[in-house]
Parts: C-alpha cells; structure tokens; sequence
C-alpha cells in the first residue's frame, strides 16, 4: 500500500507541474478538442437514429392517440428530431466520457482512478432517471393533462410540440438523476461537505418542490413524481458525499504516515 501511495504522490506532483504549464489557451484547446468529439459521435449516432426513428417514434406516441403535424414540413423535421434525440442518448456514454476527460486535471491521482467508474454512474444514473420519467412520470402527467377533454374540447396534438414536450421531461429526469455522481466528485474536489449537506436538507426540499413545479407539467400528481425521488436522490447524495470525504480522510492520513 505504501509504494502505490508513494507512485500516487509523485504522479500528482507529475500533474500540478504539467497543470501550471498549461495556460488558459491550453485548457480552451482542450475544451475545444473534446467538444468537436463529442459532436462528431452525436452526428455518427443521430445517422444510426435516422434508420430506428420509426420505431422510436411509434414507441414514445403510444400514450397519445390522433397526433397531428400541422405544417407539410413538420413531420419530416420531427424525424430528424427523434434522430437526434436518439443520438444523443447513444452517445451519452461517449459525452461523459470526455466532460470527465476534461475535468480529470482537476483532481487528484489518486481521484482519477474513479474517472471510468464516474463514466458508467452518470450513463447509469442518466438512463435510470430518463427510464424513470417515461413509465412513470409521463403516463401519469399525460392522462390527467388529457382528462381535461370535453364533448366541445378534444385534445389534438402536434407531433413537433409532444415529441418536444417529451424530450424536456425525459432530459430533465436525466440531469437530475445525477445528483448522486455530482456529489461524489464536489467532495472530493472539497468543494461539497456532508455537513453543509445536512443543514440544507430543509432548503433542498422546498427548492426540490419549486424545481419540480417548474420542470414538470402543472398536476400536483406529476410534481409529486418529481420531487419524491429528487428527495430520495438527496438523501443518497449525502450518503456518497460522507462516503467520498472519509475515503478522502483516509487517504490524508496514509499520507501523513507515509511522511513521518
């Protein structure tokens, strides 16, 4: 244990050298560099959505009947939507995986071990809370948002406006769900502390709830399906933050050990 703490210690001198080298134009490159990837495997991913959007498409309109496309164009510009969309959520893993490339300088070497694991939490946690919102919140918000039709009043929905609307609730679901991974890396950046996290339990659930009201379609039922597990995902992010500082604790005091 003591070699592979002494190779971690030299690595993060390694680091802090090569990290005070490179100057803002060099971080910008580097931002710039993995943008440009993550845009390249959106654009290869969306082509591979093109050929599966009708599939897709029937999948997210089963919960509506009568959709309508109200401009010769809107069909077609909605398929190409849907094939972003899909695109996107193919290459999340990809994304993530460079976001965390780019923040990897940032931390520690002995934090950077987590970087393929933080990769598969926050494609996980994404794909969970996208999941989450699409059998749960969005049944539930659709029927009472559509039993509001009358003999005079009959829902017809845009294509364009519903697979929007669907986009925003399932990518929200998805951000939030990573509360959990944000938490880890802020505490170990000692940027977050499960103190602090504690005593803005109160905060957190009113902000929960005003998020929730803004986010989620104006049925209390919808908000409730939103904030419930944004709770849920507070109290587990305290849990991963105490979890994240007492691996930090230990690791300063091994190196404390080491010195003496």
């Amino acid at each position: 244990m003591s070699a592979e703490e002494n190779q971690e210690q030299k690595e993060e001198k390694e680091d802090q050298k090569k990290e005070k080298k490179m100057g803002l134009l060099d971080h910008l490159e580097e931002l710039r560099k993995r943008i440009i990837y993550s845009i390249a495997t959106v654009i290869i991913c969306a082509i591979i959505g093109y050929i599966v959007s009708p599939h897709v498409l029937k999948f997210l309109t089963e919960p509506v009947d009568n959709l309508v496309f109200l401009a010769p164009t809107e069909a077609f510009i909605t398929k190409l939507k849907v094939s972003l969309i899909c695109g996107l959520f193919i290459a999340l893993p990809v994304i993530f995986y460079h976001f965390w490339k780019f923040v990897k300088p940032a931390l520690y070497a002995h934090e950077r071990k987590y970087l393929m694991m933080a990769v598969f939490f926050s494609s996980f946690f994404f794909f969970s809370g996208a999941a989450f919102a699409n059998f749960v919140v969005l049944p539930v918000g659709l029927r009472f948002l559509l039993s509001f039709q009358t003999e005079k009043l009959q829902a017809t929905l845009s294509i364009s406006n519903y697979i929007t609307f669907i986009t925003k609730i399932l990518f929200a679901f998805g951000i939030i769900f990573q509360l959990p991974v944000a938490s880890f890396f802020l505490t170990k950046m000692k940027i977050l502390k499960p103190r602090f996290l504690r005593k803005s339990r109160k905060i957190a659930i009113v902000l929960i709830f005003i998020a929730a009201a803004v986010l989620t379609p104006p049925d209390v039922f919808t908000q409730l399906l939103m904030a419930g597990p944004l709770i849920l995902l507070f109290e587990i992010s305290i849990w991963v933050s105490v979890f994240a500082s007492r691996k930090k604790v230990q690791t300063t005091e091994n190196t404390k050990n080491i010195k003496k």
